[in-house]
């Protein structure tokens, strides 16, 4: 048996350069996809979280931004919800 007895006797050194190359690739872009799933991921449980954390000063102020009431019943509404302990 000559060469290295693995069935790789055809293969020069270039071959087996091309092949770590390839495999280093293979492993960036495993880790690259893997960290990229995971921003992702984090990303959308973030702003779920967000839009479910809203209080009601938050809506109130919404709602005053957005003209659907006026500065007198924005006050009123959020002196109530400081006295019920809301905000």
């Amino acid at each position: 048996m000559h060469g290295w007895g693995w069935g790789y006797e055809g293969m020069g050194g270039w071959a087996f350069g091309f092949m770590t190359v390839g495999m280093i690739l293979l492993w960036i872009l495993i880790v690259l996809a893997i960290v990229a799933l995971a921003k992702y991921l984090l990303r959308e449980s973030r702003s779920t979280a967000s839009k479910d954390a809203r209080t009601p000063e938050t809506v109130l102020s919404e709602r005053f931004a957005r003209g659907e009431i006026d500065t007198k019943e924005y006050r009123e509404r959020l002196d109530a919800i400081r006295e019920a302990g809301h905000g």
